[in-house]
């Protein structure tokens, strides 16, 4: 909800800069029209820069600690080659191929100060990378590599990694990736991805699931 509210008061002022920018362009006159048509543009540039910050920050979700954001099951397609299915916490679905024995998720993570969190500032997550590895080191490196970015952001329009690069100047927010341990792939196997405040868990959720991990350990 934090983020969502983020994001609309983004897109108003956003709005409210389009508006001013607006009404500098239909005004007439020579000089002063071309630099209130020079700073409407700017202005216009202001706009969709807004809403381009707020489309990323609509885009991370509070962190409710101990629930799963987000499940994955597997189908086998070949020999280390399975089709993977994304089904995260809003019910949204996708498919991507991998190759290898395991697979492991990256999350971004935005965390707030103790005084920030004190205030109801929650942290919040965006599933940010799935890949796939050869349990062989010799597969490892050099057998096709898989990995998907699964929710990039648009136009280097990129409000975590912004933050990340001002991370030592921003005292009251923090900014990591959670990285979930390599997890055996299997053909029928169901997981869901916990984020807890120890880190990322995947949990098995079907016997394949168990039996996989157990096989592996």
């Amino acid at each position: 909800m934090l983020y969502d509210i983020a994001a609309i008061i983004i897109v108003i002022l956003g709005g409210v800069v389009c508006l001013v920018a607006s009404k500098l362009l239909l005004r007439k006159g020579w000089f002063l029209g071309w630099l209130r048509g020079t700073f409407g543009l700017l202005l216009l540039i202001v706009s969709a820069l807004s809403l381009l910050v707020a489309w990323d920050v609509y885009r991370y979700k509070e962190i409710e600690d101990g629930k799963s954001i987000a499940t994955i099951s597997f189908e086998q397609l070949d020999d280390q080659h399975f089709q993977s299915t994304v089904v995260n916490r809003q019910g949204d679905e996708s498919v991507y191929e991998l190759k290898g024995d395991q697979w492991q998720l990256d999350v971004r993570i935005f965390k707030w100060s103790p005084a920030m969190a004190s205030m109801g500032f929650k942290p919040g997550y965006r599933l940010d990378r799935l890949s796939g590895r050869y349990y062989s080191f010799e597969k490892e490196r050099n057998a096709e590599r898989t990995a998907y970015a699964l929710n990039p952001s648009y136009l280097a329009i990129d409000v975590w990694a912004l933050c990340q690069q001002f991370n030592q100047h921003l005292k009251w927010l923090e900014t990591f990736y959670g990285t979930a341990a390599f997890v055996p792939m299997s053909d029928g196997a169901l997981y869901e991805i916990v984020l807890t405040q120890s880190g990322l868990e995947a949990r098995p959720l079907n016997e394949r699931a168990q039996t996989a991990v157990s096989r592996w350990q």
